[in-house]
């Protein structure tokens, strides 16, 4: 879960510019890790300011769709090397991988589809960070690898949200060895959704938004729940929750409207 890019680093609360960066404009929350000149790593401090920032804009009726972004030449390079260096504690570890897991968690549970933009190298936490994104967008030039194995430690927590994005041998292959793919063959494995050159990242980005916000919202938060729940189902327990989940669908007014919009042949008016 860890990668070298910010051991020689200050400490971020050396920084005057807030850890992340919350804009949120027509239904969109861009959430954007601030530290790019350390490679936005997830530091204790880093950690808290992401959670803080992703429970607001969950909260938050206004947002529909989520873009998880990341400042400078890298999306984030996993844990701070540095800082867990400097506190070899067994409290110290625990505290700091359950933070990371519960964040991740929050990404999972949050009503918002959540999109990662990743403009650069996510390695090791920051590969797990876009793993657990629903969806996500790569400039070709974007590299990841799970690379804690080289420094000593396998990178467990990463390894629970990659195997659940790529096959199993694929993420077992990264994982033991710490090997890099390129955004090309992450897009392949289905780590990320699409890979296309740097100057159409933000093109590709809002099209992807544009085509989700153009559904109701709450067709969508159901069916990000639902998708999630069933997942971890054994089949026949995945059709039962389905099939409730989609009858209480049918019954909200967006299915209603969109229904009889098919029926009388005209555009959906998708109630607020």
């Amino acid at each position: 879960m860890t990668a070298p890019a910010s051991s020689a680093a200050a400490p971020a609360s050396l920084h005057n510019d807030p850890l992340v960066l919350t804009h949120i404009e027509g239904g969109v929350a861009t959430v954007t890790l601030n530290r790019g000149d350390r490679f936005n790593p997830l530091s204790v401090e880093m950690i808290a300011a992401l959670d803080t920032a992703l429970a607001a804009v969950a909260d938050n009726p206004a947002v529909r769709v989520v873009v998880l972004a990341a400042a400078g030449k890298a999306f984030c390079a996993g844990h701070d090397l540095g800082e867990m260096v400097a506190t070899p504690d067994h409290g110290f570890y625990t505290r700091l991988f359950n933070a990371c897991s519960s964040t991740m968690m929050r990404l999972h549970r949050m009503p918002q589809p959540v999109i990662a933009r990743v403009q650069g190298t996510a390695t090791a936490a920051g590969c797990q960070l876009v793993a657990m994104c629903d969806l996500a967008i790569a400039a070709d030039t974007a590299r990841f690898a799970v690379s804690g194995i080289s420094f000593g430690l396998f990178c467990s927590t990463p390894g629970v949200a990659l195997s659940r994005n790529v096959p199993r041998k694929t993420a077992l292959e990264m994982l033991l060895t710490g090997d890099f793919i390129s955004a090309r063959r992450a897009a392949e494995l289905g780590l990320v959704n699409a890979a296309v050159p740097p100057e159409q990242l933000d093109e590709a980005v809002a099209g992807l938004v544009a085509r989700i916000l153009a559904k109701p919202a709450v067709s969508v938060a159901r069916g990000k729940r639902l998708f999630y729940a069933q997942a971890e189902q054994g089949i026949e327990a995945a059709y039962t929750l389905a099939e409730q989940v989609m009858a209480d669908n049918m019954m909200d007014a967006a299915a209603q409207e969109g229904f009889r919009a098919f029926v009388e042949k005209r555009k959906p008016v998708w109630p607020a």
